[in-house]
């Protein structure tokens, strides 16, 4: 806790300005919120490049494969909706069995 004491968070809303929380949960909160947007971040930049691997024109059934299980877990983990990961999967699908 001595890190939300010795540590002031600004935080930038709508306009620009900042603003600092003063209640200690509240500090809290902004730096689980920055933890969870990093690791949120990092995870869709992933995601992303295992889907751009899998929809090259030489990619084989396991990179297609490997990029299908990130989706299937990406949406159990709410990072993406489970929608759009089965659309991204039936694309996937469709382009590998044309090319096949």
């Amino acid at each position: 806790m001595e890190l939300l004491k010795s540590r002031i968070i600004p935080i930038r809303n709508k306009r620009g300005t900042k603003k600092v929380p003063n209640i200690k949960s509240a500090k809290k909160r902004v730096l689980v919120a920055n933890v969870r947007n990093a690791r949120n971040k990092a995870a869709k930049t992933e995601l992303k490049t295992v889907l751009k691997k899998a929809r090259a024109e030489a990619a084989d059934a396991q990179t297609v494969k490997a990029a299908v299980i990130k989706l299937d877990k990406a949406a159990g983990k709410g990072l993406i909706h489970k929608n759009k990961a089965a659309r991204l999967k039936s694309k996937l699908a469709k382009k590998a069995n044309a090319g096949a």
